[in-house]
């Protein structure tokens, strides 16, 4: 049964170098299907956990809807942290063009279960829009609580609350080889009309054929004073 829509707020995280925000140059939506594996005997089997919406990337907001557990899965989620196995989370993303990818992140099952079923979903974005991974963690527990028996027995939460936080690929430096070309250029085509002039003096113009003569007659000056002695 599916619960109440909550609507979590997306932190954008970019780093630009004019410092503003990382918007996509074509915003656009996407959607993600969430499967997760709790039966420590069925590790290929994934049941259906949830939904997220994405309507803009850059508008910052998402719509989630996830199914709270059964008593039988939370009992196998149990079972799962008891022989300190991994909790799996299958994401399918899907494009507004139709095309899909899929990601697959794991964590502790006692971790989840420390939690409270409380994790944070984060969805890494490429400079285009596209998703580069996706990863669900859970924060520590500040008072340590471990899954022992008697603790795992005091658990009784079985729905879902989960953040969720986009972090935008970070643009590096840029060479501006654009505007370097069109100077070269200017440049080439003034000196192939005469247009520009050499101002500089007779040594920093010719220094590359004076240097050599005064080399050579140094040398000869010193072998002629050799040779006389």
């Amino acid at each position: 049964m599916w619960t109440k829509p909550s609507y979590a707020l997306i932190v954008l995280f970019s780093c630009i170098l004019s410092g503003s925000w990382g918007f996509l140059e074509h915003d656009s939506w996407i959607s993600i299907d969430l499967h997760h594996s709790l039966s420590p005997s069925r590790p290929e089997h994934f049941s259906h956990r949830g939904n997220i919406s994405i309507p803009s990337l850059n508008a910052g907001l998402s719509t989630m809807l996830q199914n709270e557990l059964s008593e039988s899965e939370l009992e196998e989620l149990k079972t799962l942290s008891q022989q300190n196995g991994f909790y799996r989370l299958k994401a399918t993303v899907t494009y507004p063009n139709g095309n899909t990818q899929r990601f697959l992140t794991s964590s502790k099952a006692c971790s989840l279960l420390a939690a409270q079923l409380n994790d944070v979903l984060w969805i890494s974005l490429d400079a285009y829009g596209f998703v580069t991974g996706i990863t669900a963690a859970q924060d520590p527990t500040p008072n340590g609580s471990g899954c022992s028996s008697e603790e795992l027995a005091q658990i009784k939460e079985k729905r879902f609350r989960s953040d969720v936080i986009i972090r935008h690929a970070e643009l590096a430096p840029v060479p501006d080889t654009g505007s370097f070309i069109q100077k070269y250029e200017r440049e080439r085509e003034a000196r192939e009309r005469g247009e520009v002039r050499d101002n500089r003096g007779f040594f920093a113009k010719y220094w590359m054929y004076i240097v050599p003569v005064v080399l050579l007659v140094f040398i000869s000056g010193a072998t002629n004073q050799d040779a006389a002695k």
